[in-house]
């Protein structure tokens, strides 16, 4: 069962993600005798609104994760505030999105993210002529959700100088 410490669920405006799981499989357990009520469609549809803000969650960590590639392992110095600007408005999406729920569901998805992330910015960094710099990427990930969230934290350029 979906996460939820209230005896009725996770509520709406607590966890919304939690609240659409449990409210598809509390739809999918009620009785209904009257067939005219699509019940399995209805519970879908109510579980499918909570996956999209994961999959909404999942692709601005990506993005988030695959700038911090490219500003830690490339000097180049003309995209640094394209890629710390496209940080900066994930983050603001990430706040909109995390839920108690999907924040634990991203930990758990941190290395799958990771290696997704790594292969964009590997091919991003080809456009620099720095294919090279790929090959210094690590092989899991070296952040954690809370430098993909705070605002204002980057990885160190590069030879160490700040961003």
């Amino acid at each position: 069962m979906p996460d939820g410490t209230r005896r009725d669920g996770p509520g709406y405006d607590e966890d919304f993600y939690a609240w659409t799981q449990y409210q598809a499989e509390v739809l999918r357990a009620m009785p209904c005798d009257d067939n005219r009520f699509d019940r399995n469609n209805v519970a879908e549809e109510i579980e499918d609104l909570g996956k999209s803000d994961r999959r909404a969650a999942h692709r601005q960590i990506r993005r988030i994760i695959e700038h911090f590639l490219k500003l830690e392992h490339s000097p180049a110095s003309g995209p640094r505030p394209d890629w710390m600007s496209s940080i900066a408005n994930a983050r603001v999406e990430l706040e909109e999105l995390l839920t108690p729920t999907l924040s634990r569901d991203a930990e758990a998805e941190l290395p799958r993210l990771y290696a997704q992330a790594a292969d964009v910015a590997a091919v991003g960094l080809i456009k620099y002529g720095e294919a090279h710099a790929a090959a210094d990427f690590p092989a899991s990930c070296p952040y954690n959700l809370d430098q993909i969230l705070t605002r204002g934290w980057y990885p160190d350029p590069p030879g160490g100088e700040k961003a």
